[in-house]
Parts: structure tokens; C-alpha cells; sequence
């Protein structure tokens, strides 16, 4: 039994994804995580990653045998392309910054066979970052989240303790007024320092513990 992942383009009628699932399920084959979104009026593309699959060739085959499916392509796993992901939340400023941070430490780590991706969203605004941050823990593969702002509390302080009830991910927050650092698990000042310090804290290749230096300002 091996893990997949495949890219299913099918018509866009009502069912289709019921009745792929379905085979799937009585093969005892179990989905790990799936993405479905339209190429067109027309069509649909299904991506997901499984497990439990014990011969690939005629598992692809049987659902090419829908009438509705049009093509069925195999890949590697998002985790195995993307890897971990680092989200930025905050203002313009601040996000370009701490990206500048992660992405330079990532590639450090990534020539060595570390996977690491990076996002960013500048948001301003309380509800807007809030919401943001929540959203953060219906996101796959995220392993760490830095909150880039100047002054960051109420709603967000909530939806940052939320998450990490909720999440295992790793909060970082720049040092700043407001209740956020008092949530984060750690708290840095310079912009650049905290992405490397993010990247660090998810990295296999990194010689980094988040335990020893939780809840410290730098």
C-alpha cells in the first residue's frame, strides 16, 4: 500500500465527486486531503492526495471508467513539491521584510533537500488580520505564523490563542504595542530576523528547538 496523489478533470455534473468517492471508499482507499475547483463551465478539476492504495494501475483505471471523468493524471504529493508553508499576515512594510527573512533562510534549507514555501498577505485592519489569522488553520501544511504589524491586539490576540489550541503551529510576532506578543510564541524585533527565525523553527535541517526560547523577546 503506497501514498498518491492525482489530478482527476471531470465533467461538471451533479454526483460526480459522490460517485468517485464512493468507489474509492469500497477499494478501502482513504483521502488525505482533496482540492476541487472549475476549469470552466464545463469541466472541473479534483485533486487529491490518498492513502491505503494497493495497486495504483488498476485503481487509475477504474476511475477513468466513469463516464464523466475525461482524464487522470498521477503526481507527487503537494507536501513532497511545497512542503511546509510560512504565512505572513500584516502590513505591506513589515510582511516584504520578514518575507525577505524566510525566503532567503528557506532556500538555504531547501538546496538541501528541506521543502519550505512562503505566503504573505498584507492586511490592515482588526477584523480583516482576525479573520485572516483563523483562516490560517484551514490552510494545509502550515507550520508557522508571523504576524507583521505595528500595532496588533484585540480580535487577533483571540484568533491567535485559538489557533494554536486548536493548531500546531508556531506563532511568531513582531515586536510591537498591543496584546499579540503576549500570544506569540515568540516575539521578535527586526523584521528579517523574525522569517529566519520561522523558517528555523519548522526545519528539519535546522538546529533550532522553539521550546527553549518560547514566549522570549529578541
Amino acid at each position: 500500500m503506497i501514498e498518491i496523489a492525482i489530478n482527476i478533470k471531470a465533467q461538471n455534473k451533479p454526483g460526480v465527486l459522490r460517485d468517485i468517492t464512493d468507489m474509492m471508499a469500497r477499494c478501502g482507499v482513504n483521502i488525505t486531503y482533496t482540492h476541487l475547483f472549475m476549469e470552466d463551465a464545463d469541466s472541473a478539476s479534483i485533486y487529491m492526495e490518498l492513502e491505503c492504495v494497493k495497486n495504483v494501475k488498476r485503481f487509475i483505471e477504474n476511475i477513468k471508467n466513469f463516464e464523466e471523468v475525461l482524464d487522470v493524471q498521477t503526481h507527487r504529493s503537494m507536501g513532497e513539491i511545497y512542503g511546509k508553508r510560512i504565512i505572513i499576515i500584516g502590513g505591506g512594510a513589515q510582511v516584504s521584510q520578514v518575507a525577505l527573512g524566510a525566503i532567503t533562510e528557506s532556500d538555504r534549507h531547501n538546496i538541501r533537500g528541506e521543502r519550505i514555501s512562503v505566503d504573505t498577505l498584507p492586511l490592515v485592519g482588526e477584523n480583516e488580520v482576525a479573520e485572516a489569522v483563523l483562516a490560517v488553520g484551514r490552510l494545509p501544511r502550515v507550520g508557522a505564523l508571523v504576524l507583521a504589524g505595528s500595532l496588533m491586539g484585540g480580535r487577533i490576540s483571540d484568533s491567535i490563542e485559538r489557533i494554536k489550541k486548536e493548531h500546531n503551529v508556531v506563532v511568531i510576532s513582531l515586536n510591537m504595542p498591543g496584546s499579540v506578543t503576549q500570544e506569540a510564541d515568540l516575539v521578535v524585533t527586526d523584521p528579517v530576523q523574525a522569517g529566519v527565525m520561522a523558517v528555523m523553527a519548522i526545519a528539519d535541517t535546522a538546529v533550532f528547538d522553539i521550546e527553549r526560547v518560547r514566549h522570549k523577546k529578541f
